[in-house]
């Protein structure tokens, strides 16, 4: 009789715990989220403590900096050489954040092959350079464009030296794979 009872008691256990591991595990056993969005979880027997982990152990990508920034920045360096008055400045400030907002969308459209993406983004710097050119005077539209040439090779001139950065580098890297192996030995 008595190893009945513990018999009865130890089925019974484990019975309860599957069930209870099924629906959830406790609040009377639905609270964990299972299938249809009962309490908290996100679905399937998970909780938010179960996801945020996964979340975490994904690499994050690093963060892109808003279209206001980046026009706040050109701003910066053409305002003194176009000699932009405080009007002209936000007006052309708001047209750069717009276009840096659709020229992201635009690289970001995977639809598109990247013959049309290169005619999209001339179209847009076309549309772009109309719209500043409205807000200025003659003698500026000519300051507007030898900044925007100067702007365009210090771009190139930078991406130009991040490769032969990264060139040396690998470069670099390979001379210390093909060195001869200076350890002492003893």
């Amino acid at each position: 009789m008595k190893r009945f009872q513990i018999l009865f008691i130890l089925v019974f256990g484990l019975l309860s715990f599957t069930a209870s591991a099924q629906y959830g595990g406790y609040n009377n056993g639905y609270g964990n989220g299972y299938g249809g969005g009962y309490g908290r979880g996100g679905g399937m027997g998970m909780d938010r403590s179960m996801m945020a982990g996964q979340q975490q152990s994904t690499p994050s990508k690093p963060k892109e900096t808003p279209p206001e920034e980046i026009a706040a920045i050109i701003m910066d360096q053409m305002k003194p050489q176009v000699n932009l008055d405080e009007l002209q400045a936000i007006a052309i400030s708001n047209v750069l954040a717009e276009s840096i907002r659709e020229q992201g969308i635009l690289l970001k459209n995977e639809s598109s092959s990247q013959d049309q993406k290169i005619e999209q983004i001339k179209a847009l710097k076309e549309s772009t350079d109309k719209k500043i050119s409205a807000f200025l005077n003659p003698d500026q539209i000519e300051k507007y464009k030898t900044f925007m040439d100067n702007f365009k090779d210090m771009k190139k001139s930078k991406s130009k030296s991040k490769k032969k950065k990264d060139k040396d580098s690998k470069e670099d890297a390979e001379q210390v794979k093909d060195a001869p192996d200076t350890k002492i030995s003893e």
